[in-house]
């Protein structure tokens, strides 16, 4: 395995306690001597957090896509249909889970970058340097800040998807006959609702964290 990827490896599991963090620390100053400072790391995690967006993006269109087969369904093998759309669902459940965890690692290298930064301001000598760095310390914490907000609001929409999601794939899954469809396309219409909010949300957060790579 190469040692790039044995780094990034370590480097995405999480420090909860004094010892973790001690062992976190190695794992910086691993990624430091081949280059990667707390700053690229954090730059990395937020384009990280874009992409695992989009991709659950296209994960909850392709799932409402094969609920609108079912809903139009006309004869032929409705079991097959309802497989689709359990696996289509698991995918888009898989990404949330995924969006999750890269919003936890971007928090988790965030703090450790603004402890360091407020620590190494500490060490300035000359005033002015001093304040313009506290000041573009300052700046920077609330442009994350403002992207954080906007991460967890997106995020907190991907529950209530799902759940509904889950009901109609585990209703059709005893109820497989043309008659249960016709009882679900109501919900169906609630459900593309609320995919239509998360999408929008998640463009609103993925063009925040376009903006805020290029102030790093």
């Amino acid at each position: 395995m190469r040692p790039v990827l044995i780094l990034s490896l370590l480097f995405l599991s999480s420090c909860a306690n004094p010892v973790e963090k001690a062992v976190n620390k190695v794992r910086y100053s691993a990624w430091e001597t081949i280059g990667y400072e707390k700053r690229d790391l954090f730059k990395r995690e937020v384009s990280h957090v874009k992409d695992e967006q989009e991709d659950t993006q296209e994960a909850f269109k392709d799932a409402l896509e094969q609920l609108k087969e079912v809903y139009a369904f006309d004869g032929g093998n409705l079991e097959r249909e309802h497989k689709k759309l359990s696996s289509a669902y698991d995918e888009a459940a898989e990404e949330a889970r995924e969006v999750h965890a890269r919003i936890e690692k971007v928090d988790q290298v965030a703090n450790d970058l603004f402890d360091e930064w407020t620590e190494e301001i500490g060490e300035i000598k000359t005033s002015d340097l001093r304040r313009r760095s506290s000041r573009q310390l300052s700046q920077t914490k609330d442009r994350y800040s403002d992207l954080r907000r906007k991460l967890l609001k997106s995020e907190a929409r991907l529950e209530p998807v799902l759940n509904r999601l889950n009901d109609q794939v585990l209703f059709l899954k005893h109820n497989l006959n043309a008659k249960a469809i016709a009882g679900l396309k109501a919900e169906g219409t609630k459900i593309e609702a609320e995919i239509s909010r998360l999408m929008k949300e998640m463009e609103s957060s993925n063009k925040e964290a376009e903006e805020f790579i290029k102030t790093l």
